[in-house]
């Protein structure tokens, strides 16, 4: 008789592991690929911002040539200014009261049709300075209306987790408009007259309109009922009363005001580089350099979930780099380095300001939210150009870059220190 020994089971074979993804480091496309009405809407704006810069440069080539006064070209921008600080709240409460696609139609004709405007007066050689500065005057009141319109749809197209990639390509898009345009602005202008600039862009809205008229119907709120009059003091009530939102516009004003020596790029060019206008150039272009290639390699953006903590990081990295870029006298590569770190330092900090507006705002509040927003973007850098150009007449241009980026940092450790819970803001359980 055969003795059966018990035998030992083999242990189960473990299933094969999924192989790790590699960590992204390019902006992530995600938000162009699922949403057609996104992509419409990018890409309609990314045209249309190249020929706004376009039409920006011949304006200002146009203001020259007529007065050959730089004081009457420096008056192109405080009349663009003001339409946007006057119309942007206004713009805000309009585009939480109505249709916000009819309200991005009517914005997107009206810039098309200034742009025409201007394209007629350059063939016709009016030769008035006067209206070109009506047409930069209504340029600034149609876009103050019509952007927190058009910035408000973009959570109902897109699901919150893919918003902060969508405030990344957004930004590549302004960022592309800012350094193609004024090239290609430069080449038409050289070659065939201000009228091309002008005519491109005026071709170029073309894209804007097809996407605005390709979008559902955007009532706020959730669009089964029609939308109350929205009240201007009713948004800067909300936005007072909700401290992680509120944070993050101070966080943002204290980046501009302290730590944005732009006024002060001509000086800087000559006292610290012994150079001209070229080296102005090159010290106005570094920062937006570096805020596309930060919009460009952003593809870690959407696995961050402490957009508040990120915020401060990130403006104190850019207060930093400005301060450091006031110790590189003599220096220029090293200069502009540092101000291509500032920029991508603001992209991060925008892109999660963007997102955390967009997500922990109501939808019925997202339109005044936006144009409270132009309104800190409009007037934050010229009041930064004040305390600068101020800073600098008391002191040295040099102490009043290196006090102001160090006035940043000290400002987000003052946040740091007043508001500790927006560093706990989690994206996944947004808090206003």
């Amino acid at each position: 008789m055969s003795t059966n020994h018990p035998t030992t089971a083999e242990p189960a074979p473990s299933p094969p592991s999924r192989p790790r993804r590699p960590a992204r480091v390019l902006a992530d496309l995600t938000p162009l690929r699922t949403s057609a009405d996104y992509r419409r809407i990018w890409f309609g704006q990314s045209v249309s911002s190249i020929g706004q810069q376009m039409t920006a440069v011949a304006v200002a080539v146009q203001v020259y040539a007529l007065t050959r006064s730089t004081f009457a070209t420096g008056l192109v921008g405080l009349c663009s200014l003001l339409p946007l600080i006057g119309f942007g709240l206004y713009g805000g409460a309009i585009a939480d009261s109505v249709d916000r696609r009819k309200l991005g139609l009517v914005g997107a004709a009206g810039l098309a049709a200034v742009s025409a405007v201007l394209a007629a007066q350059a063939l016709l050689g009016l030769h008035q300075v006067g209206v070109l500065y009506a047409a930069v005057a209504l340029q600034g009141g149609f876009f103050a209306v019509s952007s927190p319109a058009r910035s408000s749809m973009i959570p109902r197209l897109l699901p919150a987790e893919q918003l902060p990639a969508a405030n990344a390509l957004n930004t590549i898009s302004m960022n592309l408009g800012m350094t193609v345009g004024p090239m290609l602005g430069g080449l038409l202008i050289g070659a065939y007259g201000s009228q091309a600039a002008y005519l491109v862009d005026t071709v170029a809205f073309a894209a804007v309109l097809h996407a605005m008229w390709r979008l559902p119907a955007m009532l706020p709120g959730d669009g089964s009922t029609p939308p109350a009059r929205a009240s201007v003091l009713d948004g800067l009530r909300f936005l007072r009363e909700q401290p992680n939102l509120r944070t993050s516009f101070l966080a943002d004003l204290a980046a501009m005001i302290f730590g944005l020596p732009r006024s002060l790029f001509p000086a800087l060019a000559v006292t610290f580089y012994g150079g001209g206008a070229g080296t102005v150039g090159l010290l106005v272009a570094a920062p937006a350099v570096g805020a596309l290639a930060g919009a460009l390699f952003s593809g870690w953006i959407s696995r961050v979930h402490r957009h508040g903590l990120a915020v401060l990081v990130a403006v104190a990295a850019w207060g930093l780099s400005i301060a450091a870029f006031g110790l590189t006298a003599h220096h220029l590569w090293l200069g502009l380095v540092l101000l291509a770190a500032a920029g991508c330092a603001d992209t991060v900090s925008m892109i999660f300001r963007n997102t955390m507006m967009q997500v922990a705002a109501p939808d019925e509040m997202r339109g005044r939210l936006q144009g409270i927003f132009i309104v800190v973007v409009a007037g934050g850098p010229r009041l930064g150009d004040f305390e600068s150009g101020t800073v600098a007449a008391l002191t040295t241009p040099a102490v009043s870059v290196i006090t102001g980026g160090l006035a940043c940092v000290a400002a987000v450790l003052l946040l740091t220190t007043r508001r500790p819970a927006f560093l706990r803001y989690d994206a996944r359980h947004p808090t206003p």
